[in-house]
């Protein structure tokens, strides 16, 4: 006869309890879902935007989830600008420095990942002497743009 058949109910169910508040704390609970073996480094994780904004999911009919490679020259601007939908990045190569209309500039390097300012006129520019590559992460709606033009702050 099988020995937990002899254990007392009480007993049982601190011992299963104890045994899966073991595993909730040996791994973070948003890596729960991967096998041991699988190396999970978190890039980010923030609240608010680039810009200080707090972070807003879009409320869209259709939405949308569009990946880009972004690539800006040395010496390059994406010109001013503004996003309508939350866009976040990595960079994967470069040097990259967004100037907001106010003046304020934030800077970016390889490696790092961001949360571009939404509603909010601004300007990349490639700063450094390589290419700066990144991964753009929209979430939008279908057939609507996600970045719009602006024209540049009077200064």
């Amino acid at each position: 006869m099988d020995a937990s058949n002899h254990m007392n109910t009480p007993l049982k169910v601190f011992l299963i309890a104890a045994a899966g508040l073991a595993t909730v704390w040996a791994e973070p609970p948003a890596f729960q879902g991967y096998e041991k073996l699988i190396r999970v480094t978190p890039l980010l994780k923030t609240q608010q935007t680039s810009a200080g904004q707090p972070i807003v999911y879009p409320a869209v009919a259709k939405p949308e989830v569009t990946a880009a490679l972004v690539e800006i020259p040395p010496g390059a601007e994406t010109g001013w600008h503004q996003h309508p939908y939350p866009c976040y990045a990595f960079l994967l190569s470069g040097k990259l420095s967004v100037e907001l209309a106010d003046g304020t500039v934030h800077e970016a390097t390889a490696g790092q990942a961001l949360v571009e300012s939404v509603g909010l006129a601004h300007n990349g520019k490639n700063t450094g002497t390589e290419m700066v590559k990144l991964v753009m992460f929209v979430t939008g709606e279908a057939g609507q743009p996600f970045t719009i033009k602006e024209a540049a702050p009077a200064k």
